[in-house]
């Protein structure tokens, strides 16, 4: 790593410990910092810090880093700066499996009822749907040589599951509906441990695809055409790339709901800081700023001293989307 990005990643490794600690304090109870580092050390058994505060706050850095991450690939591989982690339909697919288990009792009758009885079945639900959607692009992506052609026809998966929610929505109750929203809103403190480790070894899993493809990625900034010149295996990377997006959008939206905003706009920030296109050095940028990011705005959800929490998904974008503007404005011209 080049010594000029030594000091902006010292301050982005800074920031986010100090988000963690501040995020970890902020909250309906006040907890004071010798509690936190007492619990943190074994020293002190805290049952809010040890089974909610921290499950949450390793919940939104997965969230934040994982959302930027995808994010990330997805501009890369279609050179599109509009492009974020849910243009294959990824969330989309999520939202109708969660919606066929919620909704589906409306629209089918009973049969999905019993579904609702356990946890896991919006998470597994969730993931089932982004995986079928998963496997339609990649059979499609198989057959097409264009990679403009496989966003398009992501977007197009997301339009259709799309109108069969509308379906399953017209068919709900008031109470249907409204359990399907609160889905909607995004939650970062619903996870225990165990889930959280199935979380991140998924989540793993497709950070370590991330970094494989690493070498593709930078050759991918040039062109397909040069990138065949090189010598790379252009369906075999983009295939890989698909799968790793695949397994971290599908991933989060199926423990956390879909999150908006994140995956857009943290690969443009970081950009904004560290004016380069080496993914060597981008992929771990985009991992800390997409954290503390992702902390900023659930601190700012917990509304402290307060018993309400705010839906993250408002926060992102409310918080986000001006700053990117801010950037893109003050830039005059989007770095890729």
């Amino acid at each position: 790593m080049e010594k000029k990005y030594t000091y902006p990643f010292l301050i982005l490794i800074a920031l986010l410990i100090i988000c963690f600690f501040v995020n970890i304090s902020l909250g309906s109870v006040s907890i004071t910092t010798k509690e936190i580092f007492n619990s943190l050390i074994g020293k002190a058994d805290n049952y809010i810090i040890q089974n909610y505060r921290l499950p949450k706050a390793f919940t939104a850095i997965l969230v934040g880093s994982g959302l930027g991450i995808s994010g990330l690939l997805m501009q890369t591989l279609f050179r599109n700066p509009l492009a974020g982690p849910f243009v294959l339909g990824i969330s989309s697919g999520a939202s109708l499996g969660v919606a066929l288990v919620i909704l589906g009792s409306g629209f089918f009758g009973g049969i999905f009822t019993t579904l609702l009885i356990s946890k896991w079945s919006v998470v597994i639900a969730a993931s089932l749907g982004s995986f079928l959607v998963l496997l339609a692009v990649m059979i499609v992506s198989s057959r097409v040589r264009d990679t403009m052609a496989i966003l398009i026809i992501g977007l197009m998966f997301g339009s259709i599951t799309a109108a069969v929610v509308s379906v399953l929505s017209y068919f709900s109750s008031a109470e249907q509906l409204q359990q399907y929203i609160f889905w909607g809103f995004g939650s970062l403190g619903n996870l225990s441990w165990n889930e959280l480790l199935i979380f991140f070894l998924i989540y793993l899993t497709g950070v370590l695809m991330t970094i494989v493809s690493i070498k593709g990625l930078n050759t991918l900034l040039l062109g397909e055409n040069y990138a065949k010149s090189m010598g790379l295996n252009l369906k075999q990377s983009r295939l890989i790339i698909i799968i790793a997006t695949s397994l971290l959008a599908g991933t989060i939206t199926a423990f956390a709901g879909p999150i908006a905003f994140i995956g857009l706009a943290i690969p443009h920030m970081t950009r904004q800081i560290f004016h380069t296109s080496n993914h060597k050095i981008l992929l771990p940028a985009v991992f800390l700023f997409g954290a503390i990011v992702m902390l900023i705005c659930d601190s700012i959800a917990q509304l402290p001293t307060s018993d309400y929490t705010l839906p993250i998904n408002a926060i992102t974008s409310l918080v986000g989307a001006p700053v990117v503007i801010w950037l893109l404005v003050r830039k005059r011209k989007m770095l890729f």
